[in-house]
């Protein structure tokens, strides 16, 4: 059955790269993410290189793409050597782009990421002052999913003072814009 589990992924991989069509890459992709969520399949998807895909698609038009992407990768860091590899690969800023996604679900999972990648060598990435005043944005939404969860990214990824800079700041811009110099 191993061996049956690499091939499979492996087909998915190669059809991930010869299909032209748009709805087969969404439908592949979230097959590859949803593989991703199961330990199992980890040692294959490094393998396959499926990081990699999903590192890659995060900067895509596509954003159901970039949706099904950033759920992969939030699936994978869990795992050390997967969160040790993006984190290597520089994969933070990406997905801290992801957080200007207007689909809910992408944001979703991009701070949920950011937490599983937070480790005392990346916090500092993965809570810069524009992270943190975006959670501060985040937490006043009006979906309580994400307002819960970013709520819980303040409280428990920053300290007090970068949650302190970050609101001192937001005072003096709009939406993370610089307000004119009189």
């Amino acid at each position: 059955m191993e061996l049956g589990r690499l091939e499979y992924l492996q087909a998915l991989v190669t059809e991930f790269q010869v299909t032209d069509s748009p709805e087969a890459k969404e439908q592949v992709l979230a097959n590859l993410a949803n593989f991703a969520y199961d330990p199992k399949n980890y040692e294959y998807l490094r393998q396959l290189q499926v990081l990699d895909l999903f590192l890659d698609m995060l900067t895509e038009d596509n954003e159901t793409l970039v949706e099904f992407a950033i759920g992969g990768l939030c699936n994978l860091c869990l795992d050390k050597t997967n969160k040790d590899y993006i984190l290597e690969a520089n994969g933070v800023e990406s997905i801290i782009n992801c957080l200007s996604s207007s689909n809910e679900e992408t944001v979703m999972s991009a701070v949920t990421t950011l937490m599983y990648l937070t480790t005392p060598q990346s916090r500092q990435q993965t809570t810069a002052l524009p992270v943190v005043e975006c959670m501060l944005r985040f937490s006043l939404s009006a979906s309580r999913r994400l307002s819960n969860l970013a709520t819980v990214f303040l409280e428990d990824y920053c300290t007090p003072l970068q949650v302190e800079e970050a609101r001192n700041l937001s005072k003096h811009t709009a939406v993370g814009i610089p307000l004119p110099k009189d």
